[in-house]
Parts: structure tokens; C-alpha cells; sequence
């Protein structure tokens, strides 16, 4: 579909385009209402209740899942065990927090950018995979230096240029799965792969990290930069021989500046309830999961004196579930609704760490964990395929930026207001944690106040149709 840098001309190359063949498929009736709920038109189905997957449907969420994967366990070897190693120049939890939330510090700007010129970069590779390649080598070279550098503000400084380049190559790379899977009923399991994806990726993170960190320090930042590099070259090569670059839907010349484009999204969250919801939903998502993630590690080794390699090893454990819970959830969505789906996961995903705040019990713990993992693997599954209905074509760079942006805002907020609860509670309420207990407080506010606006995206068609009205 044509862009152009007008947005007036936006408009007419969108309309223009919606008969043409390999554009998105108009729905009505049964269809329609699926999509309002978030789930699979109807049609040709397979088990799940959705339209069987092609071969090379298959094929392509199979190449878009390669980094992934990769991506996934750079990220969270850093997300996670970099407070570990943080807590080795200082014990002030609310710098640690600071430091992790660097991450999205880098979120809330990047994205847009680099999807916006993603969008209108034109190369013989396509748009997209320049950027790959751009941030992903001197992203492994961040990371692998992060575990060799002796003082905080090295860490923390190298840290942040991890973050920084990690956003150049992942937001133009998760542009594709739009491009490449334009079938929005297919659009759970595109999500439910590419989260098996992303569990595998961060369960051998979590699992393998504190295991290499016990070793010795720079090892786990060396090997996920090794595999980053190595997974990610191989992507972009299979995906150039198959031919699968510059197929998106707005491969066309144009589109928006940045700055033209920060201007539109600011103006998209004022007048568009669905999305407003859902950027407030998505932060709220996000700063659970950076909570637990920051500080996890701490709260095992520190505040229940478990030796980092056990600490690992239970880690891993829940990661496996969180696993099994992503790979069930995007099949379940397309047959019962992606919006269903993700409110039951949050109610036992909120409930889980509810429970925790309130105690250390080894049983009751038992309990509480397989809630927090399935509920926590399912939402991951489900938030950007939430997204994806209200993209109008030509702009899913944009969105995805956007989308990028709102887990900034949780992703900068939850590491440092766990850091906080932690420091205010470490000499009374938590001392047997010493204040580590706290952080179950932010990740159970957090999860249970997003369903407040998960109901309000059941107008998301409506407001897919203003936006391509616009």
C-alpha cells in the first residue's frame, strides 16, 4: 500500500488499496465479531478453532521466532541477573532499580524512531533488517563487555548502551510479524510462537544465568551475545534467500518523520479510547514483569538464602511453566477471544503475587508460583496481539513503536518503585526479606489495575476504523 509523506495522502492510499489482492480481508458477521473480542474470524479451521496454517505460514513464524528467542535471552540475562551484579558496588535497591530501568528509559524514545524510519527506509534487504543488523552488533558488544567492567558507573554506562541498540534492531525486527502475518486470525498463534520463542529464550536465561554467573562474572553476558549474534545472522540470511524482505503491505516510498510521527501518536493516545487503554494496560503489564525481574534473584538469595544455582534452577522451573502456559494461550485465544483469554490470565497472574506479599511459606509459595507463570506467560503472549487489531495498514512501524513505548513506561517505573518499596520496608514490615518481600506489592497492584482497561479494547474495531478514516 502506497505512502506518502502527506498524511492527507495517507488516507487515499490507504482506501486505494483495500481491494487489492494481499491486502487484509474485510470482515463481517461472525468475523467482525471475533475481531471486536480480540479472537480468529471464522472460516477454514484447524483443532484450535482457527484457520489451518499454510506451510509457509509455518515457515515464516518459524524464521520470525529465530531472534526471538535470542533477543529474549540477551534481555533478560540482563534485566535479571544485572542487579545481581550491580549489588556488588552497591546495596541501595532503589540505584539497582534505577540502573535496570534503564531499559526503559531507552523504550520510550527509540522505538518510535527506529520503526518510523524502518517505515520509510528502502534497501535492497528491505527496511527492516538494516536496523537488525545495525543494533545487533553493537548490542552483543555491550553485552559482552558488561561482565569484564569494574566499577558501577561502567556497568551502569554499558548497560545502558545495550539497551539503547537492543531497541535499534527489536522494533523494526517485531515490525515484521505484522508485514509477514497480515491474517489476523491467524494473529494469536503468530503471537503464541513467537512467545515459545520468547519463553524458551528467557527459561534458559533465567535457568542458565545465576549457573554461568557462579562460574565466573562476564560468563553469561559472553555466551548471550554469542548466541545473539549467531542467531540473528542466520535470520536475516534465511530470510533475504527466501525472498521474504519488502513484502509488507506499506512497502512502498514516503511516510512519516519521526518527529511528525511523535506529534500523531501523542494525538492518537488523546482522541482514541482503545488505544489509550491499551497503552495504560500494556505499562501496567510491563511493570509487573520488570518488578519480579529485577529483583528476583535478590529476593531468593538475599531474602530467602538460597545459593544463586538453586536460586537458578527454581527459576528455570517456573520458566518452564511460563513456557507451557504461552504455547496453550494463543490457540485458546483465537477460539475463545484474545480479550477472554488474557482477563482470566490476569485475574490468577495478580491473585498469585497477592498471596506473596503476605507470605514465605514454602507450600503456600508452591501454590502461588504456577498461577503467577501461566497468567504471566499468557499475558506476554497476548500483548501485542492485542495491538494488532487496531493497526491500520502502512503504519505498523508506528504502532509497534508505540507499542514499545508504553512497556517503557512500565519498564522504567516498576524496577524503581520496587527498589523503593523494598528500601522503605526493609527494617520493619519485611525484615525477615530484608524489604525484598516488598516487590510482590507493586507486581500485584500493578497486574490487578490493568483489568480496568482490558475491557475498554473491545471497541477496538471502532477505533481501527477512525484511524483509517484519519
Amino acid at each position: 500500500m502506497t505512502e506518502t509523506k502527506q498524511h492527507s495522502q495517507h488516507k487515499q492510499a490507504r482506501g486505494g488499496a483495500s481491494a487489492s489482492a494481499g491486502e487484509r480481508p474485510a470482515r463481517n458477521g461472525a468475523g467482525d465479531r471475533a475481531a471486536r473480542d480480540g479472537g480468529g474470524g471464522r472460516g477454514g479451521r484447524d483443532g484450535a478453532g482457527g484457520p489451518a496454517l499454510r506451510t509457509e505460514d509455518k515457515v515464516r513464524l518459524g524464521l520470525l521466532a529465530l531472534p526471538t528467542l535470542a533477543l529474549a535471552l540477551s534481555i533478560t540475562m540482563v534485566s535479571t541477573y544485572l542487579g545481581e551484579v550491580a549489588r556488588r558496588y552497591t546495596h541501595q535497591t532503589i540505584i539497582i532499580g534505577v540502573i535496570v530501568g534503564g531499559e526503559g528509559v531507552m523504550a520510550l524514545w527509540i522505538p518510535l524512531f527506529a520503526g518510523a524510519w524502518s517505515d520509510r527506509l528502502r534497501t535492497r534487504i528491505g527496511g527492516r533488517l538494516p536496523f537488525v543488523l545495525a543494533g545487533t552488533i553493537p548490542a552483543a558488544v555491550a553485552l559482552a563487555l558488561i561482565g569484564f567492567l569494574g566499577t558501577l558507573v561502567l556497568v551502569a554506562a554499558m548497560a545502558g548502551v545495550f539497551f539503547a541498540f537492543y531497541f535499534v534492531a527489536y522494533e523494526p525486527y517485531r515490525a515484521m510479524y505484522p508485514d509477514l502475518v497480515s491474517d489476523e486470525s491467524k494473529a494469536g498463534r503468530a503471537q503464541s510462537t513467537q512467545a515459545v520463542a520468547r519463553g524458551l529464550g528467557t527459561g534458559l536465561a533465567l535457568l542458565g544465568g545465576g549457573l554461568l554467573l557462579s562460574v565466573a562474572r562476564p560468563l553469561p553476558f559472553v555466551v548471550s551475545a554469542f548466541v545473539m549474534v549467531v542467531a540473528v545472522a542466520a535470520f536475516v540470511v534465511l530470510i533475504v534467500r527466501r525472498g521474504l524482505v519488502g513484502r509488507r503491505p506499506d512497502d512502498a516510498e514516503g511516510g512519516e518523520r519521526p518527529r511528525e510521527l511523535a506529534r500523531r501518536v501523542a494525538g492518537l493516545l488523546v482522541r482514541h479510547p482503545a488505544l489509550r487503554a491499551y497503552f495504560i494496560a500494556n505499562s501496567l503489564w510491563e511493570m509487573a514483569l520488570a518488578s519480579m525481574k529485577a529483583f528476583v534473584i535478590l529476593y531468593l538469595t538475599v531474602g530467602l538464602k538460597y545459593s544463586l544455582p538453586s536460586a537458578s534452577l527454581m527459576i528455570g522451573a517456573v520458566a518452564f511453566v511460563i513456557l507451557v502456559g504461552a504455547g496453550a494461550s494463543g490457540k485458546a485465544a483465537d477460539r475463545f477471544g484474545h480479550i477472554k483469554v488474557v482477563r482470566i490470565a490476569l485475574w490468577a497472574y495478580g491473585l498469585g503475587y497477592l498471596l506473596l506479599i503476605f507470605t514465605t511459606s514454602r507450600p503456600l509459595m508452591g501454590v502461588a508460583v504456577p498461577f503467577i507463570a501461566v497468567g504471566g506467560g499468557t499475558v506476554m503472549t497476548m500483548s501485542y496481539a492485542l495491538l494488532m487489531p487496531l493497526m491500520p495498514e502502512g503504519e505498523h512501524g508506528a504502532l509497534t513503536g508505540f507499542y514499545s513505548m508504553s512497556r517503557g513506561v512500565g519498564v522504567v517505573a516498576g524496577p524503581i518503585l520496587a527498589g523503593l518499596a523494598i528500601a522503605l520496608t526493609r527494617a520493619q514490615v519485611f525484615s525477615n526479606t530484608q524489604g525484598f518481600q516488598a516487590m510482590w506489592i507493586i507486581c500485584a497492584a500493578a497486574a490487578l489495575a490493568s483489568l480496568l482497561f482490558l475491557g475498554r479494547l473491545r471497541d477496538a474495531e471502532k477505533d481501527r476504523e477512525a484511524l483509517e478514516s484519519e
